[in-house]
């Protein structure tokens, strides 16, 4: 099958032809639906079954905030003592662990189960938009398989069901560039766009950068009725947000204001977290692209000398990605928006080219190497260790009824589970060496009465404290004491 011609993603001065308006079509086929139902769950199913983090930010700025909201204690991060942040993430998560309270789900791998249902309907939503956004350009099957090629992308298999800002905000993102990529009914296509923009800045006050770049689109582009229903349903969301800091900072706006303070104005974020050059980005960008994608630049060239093409979500990334690299603190993690929307922007002329020139079993060969491709990537980004054995292990170790205490060794305290993945109030510490205060005194409180080593640290001097080994998890060791 010859794929159709292409949709020019910046508006050209003259109008499109009958082929390049082909609207979508819905998914006909329930197979369909049923695969990429099954790939949207995913990254939740991963994050549930393998636990750990990618980062701190994952627990100290979403799950353990809400375990507080839900239940009156927790560990607090600084950015919640000082306002940072905004209250709309945990508080949704906290009325869900008060509904899984309800219902009797007191397991924590129950409840961050269901803390991941609506996650996966979210990114449920990114990837229909994804096939939405590829279809207009490449057909029924070319939007199916673009949506398979994000869906399956090594690190949106890792991230989107993690609950990091990155993860929420980067599907608002992509549903939003498709709402703005329609041609039709703008009004409607602008009050969605603006909605799910407002939230992506809700959930990451850093997306405003793509904001800012998706508003620049829709003027160069002259778009002015999809731009004025865009502003204004952000608009709404931006009083909402107001309100919600109102209520709970006690002033209009005030997490966003000490963000921008904090991470722009005052260089705080550099000196506290410390400052890298713009080349640290680019070791975990080249192992996070996909070998496929690279074809989308040669393919891109040549669509701009026709004057076809300039990608939104290229755009977006393009932006976001030298505002980042311009930001002195930096982290890995803080890829990842550009990452999506570049391989979105890339798989449409890639997914064409292939489909227009390949037919049946080489179609196919073509097709699975570059979702072989895509889930490459996740073994490059992001680096570093998820520990998902030692939150196993803090789960097991706090299950049984006579728990009283627990001491987790080889871990500080923000690479720790909290009182989320503990599940009760009761004392708990982090140190990395027998002779640290820590470790002594809670070899002295009789309340500590259980313990997690990672990789057999200090097993020696937890057994001559009377600990006893009682079970392995992956890398780590519970012991028990009576």
């Amino acid at each position: 099958m010859t794929a159709p011609a292409p949709v020019p993603d910046w508006p050209p001065l003259a109008a499109p032809t009958a082929s390049e308006s082909l609207s979508a079509r819905p998914l006909r086929s329930w197979p369909r639906w049923v695969l990429l139902g099954g790939v949207a769950l995913l990254p939740a199913l991963l994050a549930v079954v393998q636990l750990g983090r990618i980062h701190p930010d994952e627990v100290y700025q979403f799950l353990e905030p809400a375990w507080f909201r839900a239940h009156g204690y927790g560990v607090l991060a600084w950015e919640w003592r000082v306002g940072l942040r905004n209250w709309a993430g945990p508080m949704v998560a906290a009325w869900l662990l008060k509904l899984a309270d309800g219902v009797g789900l007191t397991h924590p791998v129950g409840y961050r189960a269901l803390l991941a249902v609506p996650q996966a309907v979210l990114h449920g939503w990114m990837l229909w938009a994804a096939w939405r956004f590829a279809e207009r350009r490449t057909g029924p099957d070319g939007g199916l398989l673009t949506a398979l090629l994000v869906g399956l992308y090594g690190p949106v298999l890792v991230f989107a069901g993690r609950t990091l800002g990155e993860s929420l905000s980067t599907a608002f993102l992509v549903v939003a560039v498709e709402a703005l990529d329609r041609r039709e009914r703008p009004g409607r296509s602008g009050l969605l766009a603006g909605l799910a923009l407002g939230l992506a800045v809700v959930a990451r006050y850093g997306s405003a950068v793509v904001v800012l770049a998706a508003l620049v689109w829709l003027v160069v582009g002259r778009r002015w009725r999809l731009l004025g229903a865009t502003c204004l349903a952000g608009l709404g969301v931006a009083l909402g947000l107001g309100v919600l800091d109102q209520v709970t900072w006690g002033r209009p706006f005030h997490s966003l204001f000490a963000y921008v303070d904090f991470n722009v104005l005052s260089g705080k974020a550099a000196r506290q977290f410390g400052e890298a050059p713009a080349s640290f980005y680019l070791r975990p960008f080249l192992g996070a692209v996909p070998a496929w994608a690279w074809g989308a630049v040669p393919l891109g060239v040549f669509a701009l000398r026709r004057r076809r093409a300039l990608s939104l979500p290229g755009f977006c990334a393009a932006v976001y990605l030298v505002a980042v690299s311009a930001t002195a603190h930096k982290e890995e993690r803080f890829l990842y928006p550009a990452l999506v929307l570049l391989v979105l922007a890339a798989a449409p002329p890639v997914v064409a080219f292939l489909l227009g020139r390949a037919k049946g079993r080489p179609r196919w060969a073509l097709g699975a190497l570059a979702l072989g491709a895509s889930l490459l990537t996740g073994f490059f980004y992001p680096p570093g260790d998820l520990r998902g054995d030692q939150f196993r292990a803090i789960v097991s170790a706090t299950r049984d009824e006579g728990v009283k205490g627990l001491l987790i060794v080889n871990e500080g305290l923000w690479g720790a589970g909290g009182f989320f993945y503990i599940g009760r109030n009761i004392p708990w510490t982090t140190c990395d060496w027998p002779h640290d205060a820590a470790f002594q005194a809670a070899m002295r409180d009789g309340r500590f009465n259980r313990a997690v080593s990672f990789e057999g640290r200090a097993l020696a001097e937890l057994q001559a404290a009377g600990f006893r080994v009682v079970e392995h998890v992956g890398r780590e060791t519970i012991l028990a004491r009576d």
